[in-house]
């Protein structure tokens, strides 16, 4: 188990935070970087918020199940996602153009974020409205953890 995915005192792992691949893209390291305490985003108004453990979505630009990994766009800009191949019925999302998200546990965040992957969902059937509600619901989530 990397020191990012740590569980809380209880056994629980803290929820995934929903985020943009820019805002982990400016983000800093909080500690040391292999001390489990995660990256600080910029949660709107001035304030951060420690994640580990994200939640994404974006559109498929790059399949190479060869690398064991995808490329995805989001409306800040790129993300790699690892460990694509061992997401259990993640495979049918993984076609260029498709709309999905992604929980992982972020592996860098410079000069482009990676997440290594833990879940994957399509969510092309309404992606017109997905995209339409995604910053929105980041920015939701946000302001009630931060």
């Amino acid at each position: 188990m990397s020191t990012l995915e740590r569980t809380y005192g209880d056994g629980k792992r803290p929820p995934p935070v929903k985020v943009l691949s820019g805002q982990l893209r400016a983000a800093g390291i909080r500690g040391a970087a292999d001390s489990g305490e995660g990256y600080m985003i910029r949660a709107g108004r001035g304030r951060s918020l420690r994640v580990s453990l994200v939640w994404m979505q974006g559109t498929v630009l790059e399949v190479q199940l060869d690398r064991n990994t995808v490329l995805l766009m989001d409306e800040t800009g790129t993300f790699a996602v690892q460990g694509v191949n061992n997401i259990p019925k993640g495979k049918p999302c993984l076609l260029p153009g498709k709309y999905v998200m992604v929980m992982g546990v972020v592996q860098a965040v410079s000069p482009e974020p990676v997440i290594r992957a833990v879940k994957m969902a399509d969510l092309s059937e309404f992606a017109a409205l997905h995209r339409q509600m995604w910053k929105l619901e980041v920015e939701e989530l946000q302001q009630v953890l931060a």
